[in-house]
């Protein structure tokens, strides 16, 4: 497969560079330092892969070539290789449905192995970015929300009835819906099917539900 790398720091391209150049899987592997230079490679290579920095020298974000080459229809993949963890990059990145997102810390390998995900069709997203995104979120609803509000909540996401819940949780099925709509209202949201499904989205894997 062939790869572009888009950083401003010369020493990452040059390490990355030498790094992947032992490896088969990639054929050609070329190099841009800001959104330009990147957007003539993609013009004329059409690379299989574009890993790319989101902070770029000159106050240049990186998710902003992703824009520009989808406006001209261009088809690559984008990856985005960052020391960034901050919750509002990783949402923008992947609500421009980036193929993968991974850390500068993690090892040569581990983004290797990414990239050669990505080249099968897969995506790939550093763990430790999700379980912080997440935490932080997990966090924020336990914040807005009394402790028993959060659990319903939980319980909702799990698809279970209010009568299901009443049970679980020890409590009548009229407290639970009174618990439903205090948590629809702070929330900004009106259908308890809104929060379900919110809460189904928050909480995907069976061991974050508590379920065995």
């Amino acid at each position: 497969m062939t790869l572009l790398i888009v950083d401003d720091h010369e020493i990452v391209r040059k390490g990355l560079l030498a790094s992947f150049a032992v490896e088969e899987c990639f054929e050609k592997i070329e190099e841009a330092s800001n959104i330009e230079d990147a957007m003539k490679v993609l013009r004329i290579s059409r690379p299989d892969i574009t890993l790319l920095d989101i902070n770029l020298a000159g106050k240049e974000n990186g998710l902003d070539l992703i824009t520009k080459a989808k406006k001209e229809n261009i088809v690559t993949k984008f990856v985005v290789l960052t020391s960034s963890s901050r919750k509002g990059d990783f949402v923008k990145a992947k609500e421009l449905e980036v193929e993968g997102y991974i850390l500068k810390d993690s090892n040569v390998e581990d983004i290797i192995y990414g990239l050669k995900c990505i080249g099968r069709g897969r995506k790939f997203y550093d763990a430790g970015v999700e379980t912080q995104v997440k935490k932080g979120q997990n966090s924020h609803l336990q914040e807005v929300l009394t402790e028993r509000e959060y659990e319903v909540l939980i319980e909702l996401g799990k698809g279970y009835t209010n009568t299901q819940i009443a049970e679980k949780l020890f409590i009548t099925e009229n407290t639970v819906k009174k618990h439903i709509s205090s948590l629809l209202g702070k929330l900004g949201m009106t259908h308890r099917t809104e929060a379900a499904l919110f809460a189904a989205r928050q909480w995907r894997r069976k061991e974050d539900l508590g379920v065995k």
